[in-house]
């Protein structure tokens, strides 16, 4: 699939948060010139990343809308902060 071409407004759109599309526009207005773009390169792979995962995010939507959960396969690893902050409080201790 050929890479799509992208214009500032496009990209704008297809950012599906306003905290990213503010981001996005500050980047235009205070990149520089000769950096604008590698800058906008980059936020056109960002967009087409989202637009390509679109399709999970919808089917992860229903399935919580549905059961009530995130699907079995979106489960995050179990919190280990506690064990992460006692275990660095018994080495700042040690040392």
């Amino acid at each position: 699939m050929a890479p799509r071409e992208w214009t500032v407004d496009q990209l704008h759109v297809a950012l599906p948060h306003s905290s990213l599309r503010q981001q996005l526009l500050a980047d235009v207005n205070l990149t520089p010139l000769e950096e604008l773009p590698a800058r906008l390169e980059g936020w056109a792979t960002a967009a087409e990343t989202l637009d390509a995962a679109r399709p999970r995010i919808e089917a992860a939507r229903a399935y919580v809308k549905e059961h009530g959960t995130v699907p079995p396969e979106y489960e995050t690893a179990p919190d280990m902060t506690d064990t992460v902050v006692d275990d660095a409080q018994g080495r700042r201790g040690a040392a």
